[in-house]
């Protein structure tokens, strides 16, 4: 009895010290804080699973219902209309891919992008807002060459694009494990010096992230919403859990990079995604 109850009270601690180390970090109230930390989340595979149920019909229709309601990412005041600029691609292909499908969790740093959840819990990102932020952070990525730039992709669901994305760019990739301090220790053997940083979660690539601030250097990230945006300096609103969806992203990324720097690029949606249905 004694022994569950010194569980019980350091499980309480730690909570508490977790509670105050995102207080302090995000500078919230902790009323906020706490309805955040006791929503339970949903598996990466869950995710995976509810991604690959989109079908190609399901995706035309509901790409036909966003266009009539959802709303436009600067202002949010306007549904998005006829009159309004053509989307990097398809509406039908963002719904296909899952990008737009986030977690159960909303973090504060995420809520702006929610367009609504949907019956299952699952939030719904705002594709308008996925897509003005996609065409900053290629403003961003365009500015740099491609030695100077590193990919970071801890996730397995994303090695596939991400190996992808460094044939076609020829920026250097991580996947599996970004080494601590191969940024920031002159004394490792190999390091080596980068002026910006892509990753595809701000949590499962942290090591890379806090490196790059250390620097004082950008991160352009995937953020789903249940992630905190702390030290990324642009944000990507999108499911960074699903293999089709950060296929997607990165499919973006490469093709308007390599558009911007006149180097070849001829690959199609699918050879970052795999087969969409």
């Amino acid at each position: 009895m004694k022994e569950q109850e010194e569980q019980k009270i350091t499980l309480q601690s730690l909570a508490e010290e977790l509670k105050a180390k995102i207080k302090k970090e995000t500078k919230l109230p902790e009323k906020e804080i706490s309805e955040e930390l006791a929503t339970k989340d949903i598996s990466d595979k869950k995710i995976q699973e509810a991604s690959e149920k989109i079908t190609e019909k399901q995706a035309e229709k509901e790409a036909k219902e966003l266009k009539k309601t959802i709303l436009r990412e600067d202002k949010f005041k306007k549904p998005l209309g006829a009159g309004d600029k053509e989307t990097l691609i398809p509406l039908e292909d963002y719904i296909k891919c899952a990008v737009h499908l986030g977690t159960k969790v909303i973090t504060p740093h995420m809520r702006k992008y929610v367009y609504k959840r949907r019956a299952d819990g699952l939030a719904v990102i705002n594709t308008v807002a996925i897509d003005e932020k996609l065409r900053e952070a290629i403003n961003v990525l365009i500015q740099y060459n491609p030695e100077q730039i590193y990919l970071a992709c801890k996730r397995e669901a994303g090695w596939p694009a991400a190996k992808k994305f460094e044939q076609m760019t020829n920026i250097k990739t991580f996947t599996k494990k970004y080494p601590p301090g191969v940024t920031t220790n002159l004394e490792l053997e190999d390091f080596f010096k980068k002026e910006l940083t892509l990753i595809c979660d701000p949590w499962i690539d942290k090591n890379a992230l806090n490196d790059t601030a250390k620097l004082k250097k950008p991160t352009i990230s995937l953020c789903d919403t249940n992630n905190f945006t702390t030290n990324v300096t642009k944000i990507i609103p999108c499911n960074n859990k699903a293999k089709k969806s950060i296929g997607c992203i990165l499919y973006i990324l490469a093709r308007e990079y390599c558009k911007a720097k006149n180097l070849q690029f001829d690959a199609e949606l699918e050879d970052f995604t795999g087969v969409l249905e």
